[in-house]
């Protein structure tokens, strides 16, 4: 009696869910970094999609779109059919920040996409050019509330995550320096290596060869617990309680996406960042792991935007 009705509750749901979820995937799927190939996002997409081709045997195409701070391409996928064949790899600037940083988005990030699961956290690294004597973040402070304003950050743009870290420990240590934007990375570690600029917050992945090499002073990582690649470097909220600054990727589709594959799509993601290989290779990125359920993922995205909204308006940074 039991396995009947068991059977028949199966069988009811079966029936209930859309004809397109069962079937999913079919053709072809597309996931969109709305980065150009190379930094940190796209290597993480084309990891998790190379692993989906293999389990679901339809391509799993990776499209990079940049432009915009991210806007471009997450603006393609809140607007693309909720059919689960147009995946998006976003980004804490792309979907906790652009919200807030940009005025006139033709798209909202909570409303218009759904969360499927985070993929990985990726710590910030707070740095120095080594003529700055601090070696710790408790003399860090006392030396930029010695040199109140004096001290030149830089970043790699207006309203990126590295400027607004460096905005939220201003903050919350209380202390003042002067902002220099740069359009990249690359361009910050070029500028603190000539000695132009004397700290930064940016990542950990770009900064951490320099300071292992000693041409950079690495001080801290943003993330609440320390890095699985440094793990003798402390925190930043070891000094200041309670301070993170996490840079992070998550899988999102477009809203309305039917349940069952979404769920399929989560249950892929934590069985592929569980695998040894692609834990190391994460790893070596500088990277942590972090798979989750939609349910969790809805959660995180949200508490973000609230966190980094608030930072935003304390930097009065905005695009138009």
């Amino acid at each position: 009696m039991r396995r009947a009705l068991a059977a028949a509750v199966a069988a009811a749901f079966f029936l209930a869910v859309p004809a397109k979820a069962q079937e999913w995937p079919q053709r072809q799927v597309s996931v969109v970094v709305p980065f150009a190939a190379g930094g940190s996002t796209d290597l993480i997409a084309r990891i998790i999609a190379q692993h989906m081709q293999a389990t679901f045997g339809v391509p799993f195409v990776v499209e990079n779109k940049a432009g915009a701070g991210g806007s471009i391409g997450t603006g393609m996928v809140a607007k693309a059919p909720n059919d689960g064949y147009t995946l998006l790899v976003g980004t804490v600037s792309s979907n906790a920040i652009n919200a807030f940083l940009y005025s006139k988005l033709p798209f909202d990030v909570a409303r218009d996409l759904q969360p499927v699961s985070l993929l990985a956290r990726l710590p910030n690294l707070l740095f120095v050019h080594p003529k700055i004597p601090a070696k710790t973040v408790a003399e860090l402070i006392d030396y930029l509330k010695a040199n109140d304003g004096k001290v030149n950050y830089g970043s790699s743009g207006n309203g990126t995550s590295s400027h607004l870290s460096s905005v939220m420990f201003q903050m919350a240590s209380g202390t003042k320096m002067t902002h220099v934007p740069f359009r990249s990375t690359g361009e910050v570690m070029n500028s603190i290596l000539g000695g132009n600029i004397e700290l930064a917050i940016d990542s950990m992945t770009t900064a951490w060869p320099l300071a292992r090499t000693g041409q950079v002073r690495a001080i801290a990582v943003t993330t609440p617990q320390r890095s699985a690649t440094a793990p003798d470097l402390p925190t930043i909220g070891e000094t200041l309680n309670g301070f993170q600054a996490t840079a992070w990727q998550g899988l999102f589709a477009p809203a309305g996406t039917p349940r069952p594959i979404v769920d399929k799509l989560a249950n892929e993601v934590r069985r592929i960042l569980e695998l040894p290989e692609v834990v190391k290779s994460l790893t070596e990125l500088g990277a942590e792991p972090a798979p989750s359920t939609p349910d969790e993922f809805v959660a995180y995205t949200a508490a973000e935007r609230a966190r980094w909204g608030e930072v935003v308006r304390a930097s009065g940074a905005k695009i138009d």
